[in-house]
């Protein structure tokens, strides 16, 4: 993974980049490491420091975020870059506590950082840690209910030397041999003191309470060209979903209802659907061409617009109505 330090490079000194670390862990939130890999290395390439991202434009580094989803990520992104850049001199704070004041650090994140960057021996507890306890320790106790169980029972073997080399370990034992399905436990190191396949349950661990039913919410795009090719487009508000993403114009999706951008002759593509976080959306595509004045958003020119700095909705929604383009 390009965001590592080989263990040869650790053991000769070699320390990992703060920024690479903290950018790789914001990326992998709720996102797999074969979806993270190109932006990753697109981001670091585009901007090598925190100082740089830190001054990037916000609509360039959203624009670089689009489709890799969960967009507040972005926005506390570039809140927690600007902090280090002014407040701290382009230099990540070296403690977990220290690190946890920073705007979108969260514990995991915090504890990821101060280990694998500082080697501070702080508890990295995610999902593939938490079942890695459960299964170790046989704890019987639902996910989210037994997390702080689960974190004491990651503190405990968490050792002072080389914490971050064994945060790291842990988690991709977690990933690539404790897995959810079908552990290989036969190639797990710690085959020989699990409490949960001592007992042949570990395929059950950890379990999980029931998750109420997301509910469904229904909303209307609208995407509009001119004769000339330019685009209909709108920034949408800096807080909520796909905060400060560029996108067509739709109505609310909380019930509130907003007017077409312009009178047209529309015309109903279809629908698309698109599950977030906490509920799923179905969008009604309504296409016209129009070379009206828009009483919200600005005509992009063609040559400006690229469906895939979109956010993957709107993406869905462009591909679904395939407006012709002028000749």
């Amino acid at each position: 993974m390009p965001w590592r330090v080989p263990p040869d490079q650790r053991k000769a000194g070699v320390r990992p980049d703060p920024y690479r670390v903290w950018l790789s862990e914001v990326m992998l939130q709720q996102t797999t490491v074969a979806a993270v890999r190109d932006y990753f290395q697109r981001f670091t390439a585009r901007w090598p420091t925190v100082s740089a991202l830190a001054a990037a434009p916000d609509a360039e580094v959203m624009a670089e975020w689009a489709g890799l989803g969960y967009y507040a990520r972005a926005r506390n992104l570039l809140k927690c870059a600007r902090a280090v850049a002014q407040d701290h001199g382009g230099e990540f704070p070296g403690s977990r506590n220290a690190l946890l004041s920073l705007p979108g650090i969260g514990p995991y994140t915090a504890a990821a950082i101060a280990a694998i960057a500082f080697d501070e021996a702080a508890t990295v507890v995610d999902g593939n840690v938490e079942r890695v306890m459960a299964r170790l320790r046989l704890v019987e106790t639902p996910l989210p209910q037994a997390k702080a169980e689960l974190t004491t029972c990651a503190a405990e073997l968490t050792p002072a030397l080389r914490p971050g080399d064994y945060a790291q370990a842990v988690m991709d034992l977690g990933a690539t041999i404790c897995t959810p399905r079908n552990p290989a436990c036969s190639l797990c190191p710690w085959t020989e003191d699990c409490a949960a396949r001592s007992v042949g349950v570990q395929a059950s661990l950890p379990r999980k309470s029931p998750k109420p039913a997301k509910p469904i919410r229904h909303g209307t795009l609208w995407l509009v060209t001119r004769h000339d090719g330019a685009v209909l487009l709108e920034e949408r508000p800096a807080k909520g979903l796909l905060g400060g993403m560029a996108g067509f114009p739709t109505t609310g999706w909380d019930g509130s209802d907003l007017p077409a951008p312009l009178a047209a002759d529309w015309q109903d593509r279809g629908e698309v659907r698109h599950t977030f976080t906490h509920f799923h959306l179905i969008l009604t595509v309504l296409a016209a061409q129009s070379d009206g004045n828009p009483d919200r958003g600005q005509f992009t020119p063609r040559t400006d617009f690229s469906p895939t700095a979109l956010p993957t909705v709107m993406r869905k929604a462009w591909d679904l109505a395939i407006l012709p383009q002028p000749g």
